[in-house]
């Protein structure tokens, strides 16, 4: 673990030296975080191992002498993470307080990484916490692992839990690092459980394109300097084409198989972007009309700020951007910078400098990640500097 560790102190200090300077004592920066490294990952592993044994001894208390035995649960979902993703979302809760409830106490996602996953302010999502578990407790829910005939109740909050695990991994909302890598790799390993544990789950499939397909190009999106690089202007030798193979190949199986989901609607424009030899190649077109299908399917503000950014893209932009001011007008994400952010670069590219420094503004003042805060000041500066 030491020699992990430091490995991701030297990988921070790539990022953060040539930005903010090389530190006086150098080599007492890189132990000094690594130690703090292998002290939020060992925390994070006492905080699983304290819940695995706390829903352990729940559930063998609540067993029923009809409930098989322990061990041929633990042949059925074999994984233990997965068992416990499993067991913690339980049907009788809303899909969004089991979501949450398994995302903060099997995860260990944070309350406000949470909130900000759920497009809610995190007084209410705590609030959302606190009457999930009230409710367990006064309703008596038992904590137990479910029969294989019960799983699929329980696999739309299985599978979205997964999904914004590799999200809050692909994206970090805060902090001073754009991707957590950890997370992404685990999303992606209980993925594959997921799909041998459930072959005929398209949906399932579906997912584990996506995710491979995001993951693929990881390596592109930050400089030598550790600065955000956006797709178009990504160096696509550095995206893992074996990855983008298997990632497309698992979403033309689900396809293929009658998926029709949310996670099959994104894994095709995934699909789409990591398929184009260029920028220039993308189908803009199609993924606006994905995009259009996929706000039928799951509605939310962050997907229509994403068609209209593929509106823009594909060839109109006061298009795009007058949908972007339709969100605005509505008062939708503005505690987030998605939609500033998303308004500034369109006003930009049509030469509208003086708005578009505005909503750079304005989205610098919502965004907590810091990586992307640097990018957003690289690009209000550029403006200011003519």
């Amino acid at each position: 673990m030491a020699e992990e560790m430091l490995q991701e102190a030297y990988a921070t200090a790539l990022q953060k030296w040539p930005v903010e300077g090389t530190p006086t004592n150098p080599r007492a920066w890189l132990i000094t975080t690594a130690r703090h490294k292998a002290i939020d990952r060992i925390r994070r592993e006492r905080r699983f191992e304290t819940k695995a044994e706390e829903i352990s001894r729940s559930a063998r208390s609540t067993v029923q002498p009809d409930t098989p035995l322990e061990n041929e649960q633990d042949d059925m979902v074999s994984d233990d993470r997965l068992r416990l993703i499993f067991t913690c979302c339980h049907p009788a809760l809303p899909i969004e307080a089991q979501v949450a409830l398994t995302l903060r106490t099997v995860c260990g996602v944070t309350t406000e990484e949470i909130s900000k996953a759920f497009l809610v302010p995190l007084a209410t999502m705590a609030q959302r916490l606190v009457r999930a578990k009230s409710k367990i407790r006064d309703a008596g829910i038992p904590y137990r692992v479910p029969l294989q005939e019960d799983l699929r109740d329980r696999l739309d909050a299985v599978l979205l839990v997964i999904y914004l695990i590799f999200n809050e991994g692909y994206l970090a909302s805060s902090g001073d690092a754009l991707i957590r890598r950890e997370l992404c790799a685990e999303a992606i390993r209980l993925g594959r459980v997921l799909c041998q544990l459930l072959p005929r789950q398209s949906e399932a499939r579906a997912l584990l394109g996506l995710m491979l397909l995001h993951d693929s190009r990881s390596d592109a999106r930050l400089s030598a300097a550790g600065e955000l690089i956006l797709l178009e202007e990504q160096d696509r030798g550095l995206w893992r084409s074996e990855q983008i193979r298997e990632g497309t190949a698992l979403v033309e199986s689900a396809l293929r198989s009658g998926a029709v989901g949310a996670y099959a609607v994104q894994a095709s424009i995934a699909a789409l972007h990591a398929n184009a030899k260029t920028a220039q190649d993308t189908d803009w077109r199609q993924i606006a009309g994905l995009y259009g299908v996929l706000a039928g399917i799951d509605p939310s503000p962050v997907i229509e700020v994403n068609r209209a950014v593929a509106v823009a893209m594909s060839g109109s932009l006061e298009e795009g951007l007058a949908l972007l001011d339709e969100l605005q007008e509505r008062g939708e994400l503005r505690e987030f910078h998605w939609l500033p952010s998303a308004r500034a670069d369109l006003l930009r590219r049509l030469g509208r400098m003086g708005e578009a420094a505005e909503a750079y503004r304005r989205a610098l003042a919502l965004a907590t990640n810091d990586i992307e805060r640097k990018f957003l000041r690289r690009r209000l500066a550029a403006i200011e500097g003519g």
